[in-house]
């Protein structure tokens, strides 16, 4: 966006508002626009969502997406799931590809965790995947938005996340799964612990995570965008 120091309006994620104005010194009002996903693609859930494909009856499935980058710190998923697994019989899927895959996958071989870490590559079948899932890891270093996590609670998947740039505007700590700081591995374990132990709580946070998902349905979000473009053109504000 470009910066009038006469007027400003301009689209960014809440949580990075603060950082805005200080680094461009904005003494005006910044109205804030976020992502959105298209809700009406999961209105309907797959008849073939089947599980047992992926795990044993007694196993909950937990997720992670990613380009596998740095920023994505694979090897605290694999450290989360490895604390989470000693307590609650469970598998991890690892979705896409890339620097730090190789890394991580030999962690994991030395873990003994190679049997319960099912490495899928990329794919086109994300919702196929997110549609079993019972959680979702994203312990990022940095997300602008986290549209992953948005994807992930659409899907009815709670998730574990952490509080970096956008990540606790998608994901409402304690509602839609939990935040914390980036390193933080014993608590995200122990979030997910929380959520994957009792089926009533899972059933909630599964439930709250597609509500929250809601709110940034692209019917919701749209007229937002209409709305400020619609200010500039009438000449009241300026980008």
């Amino acid at each position: 966006f470009s910066i009038n120091n006469s007027d400003v309006v301009t689209s960014v994620s809440a949580n990075l508002k603060r950082d805005t104005i200080k680094l461009f010194e904005i003494t005006k009002q910044i109205d804030v626009v976020p992502n959105f996903i298209d809700m009406s693609l999961y209105k309907t859930e797959f008849k073939d969502c089947d599980r047992t494909v992926m795990a044993f009856p007694q196993e909950r499935i937990i997720t992670h997406i990613s380009n596998m980058r740095p920023v994505k710190r694979l090897m605290d998923i694999i450290k989360i799931f490895e604390i989470v697994e000693k307590q609650i019989p469970a598998i991890l899927i690892m979705v896409g590809d890339g620097p730090e895959r190789f890394a991580a996958e030999e962690y994991a071989h030395k873990a003994g965790l190679k049997m319960k870490i099912k490495w899928v590559g990329n794919s086109t079948e994300i919702d196929r995947i997110l549609c079993f899932s019972d959680l979702f890891l994203l312990p990022s270093e940095k997300e602008s938005f986290g549209l992953a996590a948005l994807e992930a609670m659409a899907n009815h998947t709670p998730v574990i996340s952490t509080n970096t740039g956008g990540l606790p505007e998608v994901n409402e700590d304690g509602v839609s799964g939990y935040t914390s700081d980036v390193g933080n591995i014993e608590e995200m374990a122990a979030n997910a612990v929380k959520i994957l132990e009792d089926d009533q709580v899972l059933n909630d946070f599964k439930n709250a995570a597609f509500a929250k998902a809601e709110q940034y349905d692209i019917l919701k979000i749209i007229p937002q965008y209409e709305k400020l473009y619609n200010t500039v053109l009438d000449g009241t504000k300026s980008l």
